[in-house]
């Protein structure tokens, strides 16, 4: 495995102590690039409908907007990345996410009926893979993206027995 466990942070900013594990800095890249991808696509749909349409020059505004809106978002995104991160306890393990708005799912051992790990081209070519735990409950949709491939074999393997002896899930 490898070092990607954080430091402690104050008790205000991190309401549940422990040794959080976060993902790999390479997702910071994937992140970039997928995030790119889509924001060409989305200003070159909205220049191409600027000059078919022959908007107003007003009409440029959309493209200039969505390109302010993805440098923004590249912006924010390393700190974001730093953000995501899951502790394993006892009971459960827990998943947290976000800057200003942040969420902290617990997913119980017992409860996991799936454990999925996937791979786009992008996480593949570094070496990077996306562990899925599914429950009964349809809100709990845990994604923990970002994990060198060979840490998401192991914590699916870990997870998947350590859910076979709580015998209510898996």
């Amino acid at each position: 495995m490898t070092d990607t466990t954080a430091p402690a942070e104050s008790p205000r900013l991190d309401p549940v102590a422990g040794e959080w594990r976060r993902v790999s800095p390479k997702y910071l890249t994937i992140d970039l690039i997928s995030n790119l991808i889509w924001t060409v696509i989305m200003v070159g749909v909205a220049v191409v409908a600027v000059v078919i349409f022959e908007w107003p020059p007003l009409g440029w505004l959309l493209p200039a907007g969505l390109a302010v809106i993805f440098l923004t978002y590249a912006a924010l995104t390393p700190r974001r990345v730093r953000a995501i991160g899951y502790m394993l306890r006892d009971d459960d393990l827990l998943f947290r996410t976000g800057i200003m708005f942040r969420r902290i799912v617990a997913v119980p051992y017992g409860r996991m009926q799936l454990v999925d790990i996937n791979r786009g081209p992008l996480a593949r070519a570094v070496g990077l893979a996306e562990l899925k735990l599914v429950t009964a409950a349809a809100a709990t949709a845990v994604t923990i993206p970002g994990l060198p491939f060979d840490e998401a074999e192991q914590l699916r393997d870990h997870l998947v027995a350590v859910a076979e002896t709580r015998r209510a899930g898996l």
